[in-house]
């Protein structure tokens, strides 16, 4: 009997943790599979391995695991097949199918111009957009964020899609922060590359708030799951078993 397991990253904030519980409720409701259990990989319970062995327990002799990430960095290359090897070897009756991460899509792209136009009505080439991505040293990462600054730049016509990073690598926040408004002539729209809130968008929040308060034209989108976009990308996921 198949099963999903769906993995979020976790977070310490309550609001975070209830916000993706609720998206992935969204989406079982929309996936026909009877065994359908949440999981995330660390500072949320349950973690993965408790959501596997809710799985098994129910029946479960394939577990298609569905991870909510957007980008392939060290969580997915590293943390989440780790944590998977283990259990495999708990139970070695069990099929396991990983899914792939979101990665650069080009609807993802085309939602995140929706997004961003809800925001801001009438974009200029003089408005300025900023993406804050987690943060990660995989090299992949960095060359993610330039296909989605250069797709969001084609797409919404502005002559200036700067990138920075909430950890890891820089350029950080803050350093991103003061090159959009340095010289701004136009609005600044800062897009956190997030699927939830929680802690990290709360940082974002209060340092646009924080520029709000200086006179700069400046607003930011929130999390990314919002649009419909990403919960028909996680029903498909789960639809499709992975690779092994």
């Amino acid at each position: 009997m198949r099963a999903i397991l769906y993995i979020g990253h976790g977070t310490r904030s309550k609001k975070g943790a209830e916000e993706a519980k609720a998206f992935i409720h969204k989406v079982m409701e929309r996936v026909a599979v009877p065994i359908q259990e949440i999981s995330f990989l660390e500072l949320t319970d349950p973690l993965i391995e408790e959501g596997f062995r809710r799985c098994v327990e129910q029946g479960a002799t394939e577990i298609n695991v569905v991870p909510l990430f957007l980008l392939a960095a060290g969580h997915i290359k590293q943390d989440i097949p780790q944590a998977l090897d283990a259990l495999k070897t708990i139970y070695p009756s069990v099929r396991v199918n990983i899914s792939d991460p979101f990665g650069v899509q080009a609807k993802i792209l085309d939602a995140i111009t929706e997004v961003v136009k809800e925001v801001v009505y009438n974009l200029v080439p003089q408005d300025r957009l900023l993406v804050v991505g987690r943060g990660s040293s995989d090299p992949a990462t960095a060359n993610d964020f330039t296909k989605i600054a250069t797709g969001l730049k084609e797409r919404l016509r502005v002559d200036d899609v700067s990138v920075c990073y909430l950890a890891a690598v820089e350029p950080r926040l803050h350093q991103g922060l003061d090159m959009v408004t340095a010289g701004a002539l136009g609005r600044i729209i800062v897009v956190p590359y997030l699927l939830f809130s929680g802690l990290l968008i709360a940082e974002v929040t209060h340092e646009v708030r924080k520029l709000e308060k200086q006179g700069f034209q400046i607003l930011h989108t929130g999390p990314l799951s919002s649009h419909r976009v990403f919960e028909e990308i996680v029903i498909e996921r789960a639809s499709v078993p992975g690779k092994e």
